[in-house]
């Protein structure tokens, strides 16, 4: 994979500090899967991007996937948990 788009949305946004980034090859030929992608933003951004990721959503090309073995796609949205109302 060439590049991997992944956008921020709410409190994942406020975790990673921007609202979206483009990780390169070098990084994104490792991030094959949900879980990956998920390992990956934890050791990056700590214990605050892991408290969203705990009850959060991915969206890979616009749509949800919770199965850590899932594929990615070119674009991954990281999703907080939402509160009901």
């Amino acid at each position: 994979m060439a590049e991997l788009l992944v956008r921020y949305f709410a409190a994942a946004a406020d975790a990673a500090g921007c609202e979206e980034e483009v990780l390169g090859a070098e990084q994104s030929d490792t991030l094959t899967t949900v879980g990956a992608v998920r390992a990956h933003l934890i050791a990056r951004y700590g214990e605050p991007m892991a408290r969203v990721l705990e009850n959060g959503s991915f969206l890979v090309d616009g749509v949800v996937q919770r199965d850590d073995a899932t594929p990615i796609g070119a674009r991954v949205d990281v999703l907080p948990p939402f509160a009901g109302g």
